[in-house]
């Protein structure tokens, strides 16, 4: 078999509206998360809306280094190839730093970056040869500059950004490889939350999971080396790139030290 999707954060909202919009293509698709019984779920919804649908499921823990290799075990055990990987998954945490300890550090810094830059590798050794291969990784608007209280999201993003740029570089004519920035994704009602605590920052800058997908596959099909996902978020790039980093700095510190999100809640 060729030519599958290899899409990670399957589960999750944005994770899902990548995986409507592929399948509604007729694209095969190796969903990947953490709970298998999601992603059966997710298949099984998929199959029921679109018949001719070919998904493959694999539960992969993305800090895990076994269990990324594993995840490719399952591919080569079916004979996939690759013709895109969407990255989607990530940890997006926000407390102020000394809240944090060594697991919550270990899953931000491991799913965000580390495991991206892995299942690049992993895909790109089992491309399929009838096209350039698309390297898709959603990053994020909080990449473009340092946030305090965000600390540590901001960093994994922009090394997440950089180093699709360079990878980019070096597989010119081989692959395509996109770092795409959206704003706030409203997916679930907590993060939906958040989102309107930033007040009007928070508003002009969201868009739909739907969208953020649709943007994003158009940008990766296009080579992009970044895309801004929404008018907003570029005019909000461009001022943020402009401004001096000791004023962004002190108007990030006093907006972002106001509500907390922590992945490990209820867990």
């Amino acid at each position: 078999m060729s030519g599958y999707t290899l899409l990670t954060g399957a589960c999750g909202g944005l994770g899902s509206a990548f995986a409507e919009l592929l399948a509604a293509r007729g694209e095969p698709l190796l969903l990947t998360g953490t709970s298998g019984a999601r992603l059966s779920a997710k298949a099984e919804e998929l199959a029921a809306r679109y018949p001719a649908a070919i998904v493959e499921t694999c539960v992969c823990d993305l800090r895990e280094e076994d269990s990324r290799r594993a995840l490719f075990s399952f591919a080569d055990g079916r004979g996939i190839r690759f013709r895109r990987l969407v990255y989607v998954a990530g940890v997006d945490t926000q407390l102020g730093f000394e809240k944090y300890d060594e697991a919550r550090i270990i899953q931000q810094a491991r799913v965000n970056l580390e495991g991206a830059v892995s299942l690049m590798r992993g895909v790109l050794a089992r491309c399929d040869l009838g096209g350039e291969t698309e390297i898709l990784s959603v990053g994020s608007m909080s990449a473009a500059t340092p946030m305090p209280y965000f600390a540590l999201y901001s960093a994994t993003k922009k090394g997440l950004e950089y180093f699709s740029a360079g990878l980019r570089e070096e597989l010119k004519g081989r692959a395509k490889v996109t770092c795409v920035l959206p704003g706030g994704i409203p997916t679930r009602e907590d993060i939906a939350e958040n989102i309107r605590s930033h007040g009007l920052f928070g508003k002009i800058s969201q868009k739909s999971p739907q969208e953020v997908a649709r943007l994003s596959l158009k940008a990766v099909s296009k080579n992009k080396r970044r895309a801004v996902i929404g008018f907003w978020n570029k005019v909000l790039k461009c001022v943020t790139d402009v401004a001096p980093m000791s004023v962004k700095l002190r108007f990030i510190r006093k907006k972002w030290s106001q509500t907390e999100k922590d992945h490990f809640a209820g867990k």
